[in-house]
């Protein structure tokens, strides 16, 4: 959750399109934002490849780069739109504030229909507990596609790689997919470290 905070674009190949979220020290702009996460395993993968994930991955950001109209703005959807299935037409109340500006479209369009379908059930569901949740007139900025790495970098029982002292963690090693989860990967490999230092 970043209050009061940006949508960023943080494209890192040509022809792709990705998004993140932040705030900045003031925490003053005029939206907060937040990601809606979902995870995806191996099994979801079209190929059985080493870097299928990364493939995968490249394959959402090209479409959204497409769907955004080639130019690299982010494809965008209000999420009354999303919610009933229909392309967005104009914006309502809420501004986007993605710098390389957004594309109103079907968001679905470049992602798979289970991420679509949970992204869908979790907006209604989290409305029950944060009444607002799924404010219609709220932005959609697609994708997130780094939250955590597509690749793990494997690890034994006592959190190390093949390569011994090296403790893979976190987001970046396929072990988080966020602030919180990559924090408490590292509490456990910070434990790993100390035990092995005994």
């Amino acid at each position: 959750m970043c209050p009061g905070g940006t949508v960023v674009a943080a494209a890192s190949e040509k022809e792709g399109v990705i998004v993140n979220g932040m705030s900045s020290l003031a925490r003053d702009g005029e939206n907060a934002n937040s990601a809606l996460l979902v995870g995806i395993e191996p099994k979801d993968f079209p190929a059985e490849h080493p870097l299928a994930g990364i493939y995968y991955q490249r394959d959402i950001e090209h479409k959204a780069y497409e769907l955004g109209g080639s130019s690299y703005k982010a494809p965008a959807q209000l999420v009354g739109d999303f919610l009933k299935g229909i392309e967005s037409k104009q914006l309502g109340s809420v501004n986007p504030t993605c710098p390389t500006g957004v594309t109103l479209t079907d968001i679905s369009l470049c992602l798979p229909k289970r991420v679509t379908a949970t992204m869908q059930s979790a907006i209604v569901e989290m409305d029950k507990k944060l009444k607002g949740f799924n404010l219609y007139d709220a932005v959609l900025t697609a994708p997130e596609t780094r939250s955590s790495s597509a690749v793990r970098i494997l690890r034994d029982d006592l959190f190390q790689c093949n390569i011994r002292g090296v403790y893979p963690c976190g987001e970046g090693a396929g072990y988080a997919g966020g602030i919180m989860s990559a924090a408490a990967d590292g509490v456990k490999c910070a434990h790993a470290v100390l035990a092995d230092e005994h």
